[in-house]
């Protein structure tokens, strides 16, 4: 997740909002964020197994995710394109899609939030877990 890098894409879909509607927004954002990653934090491990994906699946998807970041981040590409982004400016609740979801809780924090609880073995783990996220 990072918060510093979208940033800049909060105040490109936000050119008309007021400060009161912009702050709205942003508390919206957080607390979608934190919801999104605590549901897989605390279900994702349930998820795994119903599908039957191990840890080490998953680590490696999570680096294929990340790599793939990487590369677009250094090739230039845009993670919007200009519909998406024509569609967001029009849109008056971006604070679900896409800034909570796919833009900061995307599928590598989500993969992250799911691997930390692969490794709590009790319910304190899980809550020291879940105030060193915030």
């Amino acid at each position: 997740m990072n918060p510093f890098g979208g940033i800049p894409t909060f105040f490109a879909l936000t050119p008309t909002f007021s400060r009161v509607e912009r702050n709205r927004t942003a508390l919206k954002t957080a607390f979608y964020v934190f919801a999104i990653l605590a549901v897989f934090f605390f279900f994702g491990r349930f998820v795994l197994n119903r599908f039957g994906i191990s840890l080490p699946v998953l680590k490696i998807a999570g680096g294929l995710i990340v790599a793939n970041t990487a590369r677009s981040m250094v090739t230039a590409t845009s993670r919007i394109t200009s519909a998406e982004s024509a569609e967001a400016v029009t849109k008056e609740d971006i604070s679900m899609t896409p800034m909570a979801m796919p833009i900061l809780s995307g599928p590598g924090s989500i993969g992250v939030a799911i691997g930390l609880a692969a490794h709590a073995d009790s319910m304190a783990a899980y809550l020291g877990m879940v105030i060193g996220r915030r």
